[in-house]
């Protein structure tokens, strides 16, 4: 049996829409991070940057792998989990008959997860004691939303600093 990844993933906009960044850390149940991922968005909204911040740890990971990814984001699990089926049956249309905001970046996620076994699991942001591996990404996303800088453990950067 394949060990369950833990991951998490967050994105920042520095003025929503500002200079925006997203960014993925994948770690251990102790909150230990193995290693990390942050890329800059140029202008874009906080929404953007946390879609864009799963899309991108959804394509790093290997889809045969287990894998519950944390997230601060209500609207962005929401989207790919409870309101996408309805978004696909009413022609990418919400509930007031607009247009879904987003949705290239959601039909990629969706792609993305046919097939998958992935358990999103909602961890608040910015809690005392809160999870060490969503702070990781939020330090992260945050640092390259001001940098406009990509950064990576594979790069051999320090995780920014709380």
């Amino acid at each position: 049996m394949v060990e369950k990844i833990i991951a998490a993933c967050d994105g920042a906009s520095k003025g929503n829409p500002g200079p925006a960044a997203w960014a993925w850390v994948i770690g251990r149940a102790d909150g230990s991070v193995d290693r990390w991922e942050a890329g800059p968005l140029g202008r874009a909204t906080n929404n953007v940057a946390e879609l864009t911040a799963l899309e991108r740890l959804l394509e790093v990971l290997d889809p045969g792998v287990p894998v519950e990814v944390r997230m601060d984001s209500q609207y962005a699990m929401k989207a790919v989990t409870t309101w996408l089926p309805g978004w696909r049956r009413k022609g990418w249309k919400t509930a007031s008959g607009s247009p879904v905001a987003n949705k290239e970046l959601v039909v990629r996620i969706d792609a993305l997860l046919t097939g998958r076994d992935v358990d999103f699991v909602y961890t608040p942001a910015h809690q005392v004691d809160g999870d060490p591996l969503n702070d990781a990404a939020d330090r992260a996303a945050s640092h390259t939303a001001r940098t406009q800088e990509a950064a990576s453990s594979a790069a051999g950067a320090p995780l920014p600093p709380p």
